[in-house]
């Protein structure tokens, strides 16, 4: 009794230490996350992401610091509603969200454009806050706007969002049912005569961010769209919020050639943490729980034109039913393994996506809890120096690649 007593105790104190040998990696570690939506949930909601708004939100810039992020992009959204005339404007109000949070807390955040910036600000403490467009709809079809953006400090654009440009198509687009599986209705479908991909302009563009130092990202896009960037770009791309297909089939993921281009390409690919891309069984779930809900879904819709609001509104009524619904973190490393066994420890990230989500793996609930990644990593029995990469020098290596000196 006495000795099983005592193994008990060993073992129980050697998890203890692993815990914090892997808490002290983190935190040692440069942390970038790729995609954070708390700029269009603050303009929305009416809130300052400087102020402490747990319980209200996946981020506020004190659990930033407290989950050991250094790098924020912030991501600056619109929908395909907002088109000419409007989507520049809104990307440009964003933006100046992002300014006057920095502005009011110039110990605690900078804007950070390049890459010696990047390594400036994280050695004094502040978050490194980068700005990234996602959906190339912002620009309006015009090449100033693009460099507009730029030097406003935007350094990626993800050339589409679910709705399709005129000069890029979208997964969402060029994958059939893809609309429904979802319930993402509010974005405009592509004319059944478009051409899938990039057209001369869309090339245009793509050369255009080489040229600037802007990334671009590839999540979002359809497979055609993906590989005409992948032959038309010279620098390496990013795919900021994305998994894999081979373990979750939807329109969103990547399939194993697309992986292997963007390790080729010299590119990194950044795990979006929404239940819905990590979980085959997600979709179905879901859908059971929209049936059981719907005669209220149903009303809200009455109310409301935007879908992902009925969806919100119901997740947060429900919260302990829909906490049944999420996967096991577990499942977010076996998409990370997944890719580092494809083609690599060098090509995969983070990109959370949370503000962005309404459903993100078991104890993954807000920007405070990234050191759970970092144990479960060690636990894995990935290496130090492989996990740095993974948090953060895997994306630092294709800023710097794409950077114009």
């Amino acid at each position: 009794m006495k000795k099983t007593l005592l193994l008990g105790s060993i073992l129980v104190y050697c998890v203890f230490l692993q815990a914090q040998s892997s808490r002290k990696l983190h935190f040692k570690s440069i942390l970038v996350d790729t995609h954070n939506d708390i700029l269009t949930t603050a303009i929305d909601d009416k809130l300052s992401f400087d102020q402490n708004l747990k319980g209200k939100t996946h981020s506020d810039l004190a659990r930033f610091k407290e989950g050991g992020v250094d790098v924020e992009i912030f991501s600056i959204w619109c929908d395909g509603s907002y088109g000419p005339g409007k989507g520049f404007k809104r990307a440009n109000q964003q933006i100046d969200t992002l300014y006057a949070v920095i502005a009011r807390n110039p110990d605690k955040i900078a804007l950070t454009t390049t890459p010696a910036e990047l390594k400036k600000n994280v050695r004094q403490g502040k978050l490194a806050a980068m700005i990234g467009v996602e959906g190339g709809h912002m620009i309006e079809d015009r090449l100033d706007y693009l460099d507009s953006l730029y030097k406003r400090g935007v350094r990626y654009m993800t050339l589409t969002w679910n709705n399709s440009t005129s000069w890029a198509t979208s997964a969402m687009d060029e994958t059939p049912g893809s609309r429904t599986q979802f319930g993402a209705d509010a974005a405009p479908a592509t004319s059944p005569e478009r051409k899938k991909g990039l057209n001369d302009m869309g090339r245009q563009i793509v050369k255009r961010m080489n040229e600037l130092g802007m990334m671009v990202d590839l999540s979002h896009v359809g497979e055609q769209t993906f590989w005409d960037a992948i032959q038309t770009t010279t620098k390496p791309v990013i795919v900021s919020h994305s998994c894999v297909h081979a373990i979750c089939p939807v329109f969103r993921n990547l399939k194993d050639e697309q992986i292997k281009a963007v390790a080729k390409n010299g590119g990194v690919i950044h795990l979006n943490f929404f239940s819905g891309f990590l979980d085959s069984g997600f979709v179905a779930r879901n859908q059971a729980f929209n049936q059981r809900h719907k005669a209220e879904r149903d009303s809200l819709r009455k109310t409301v034109t935007d879908p992902y609001f009925a969806d919100n509104f119901l997740y947060q009524k429900y919260d302990d039913e829909v906490k049944s619904l999420r996967p096991p973190m577990s499942l977010l490393i076996d998409h990370l393994d997944y890719i580092v066994k494809l083609v690599g420890v060098d090509h995969v990230g983070l990109g959370s996506d949370f503000d962005g989500i309404n459903s993100s793996p078991q104890q993954l609930d807000d920007v405070t809890t990234f050191p759970l990644i970092t144990e479960e990593l060690v636990k894995r029995g990935y290496s130090k120096k492989a996990i740095r990469k993974i948090l953060g020098e895997n994306f630092i290596r294709v800023f710097k690649s794409n950077t114009v000196q």
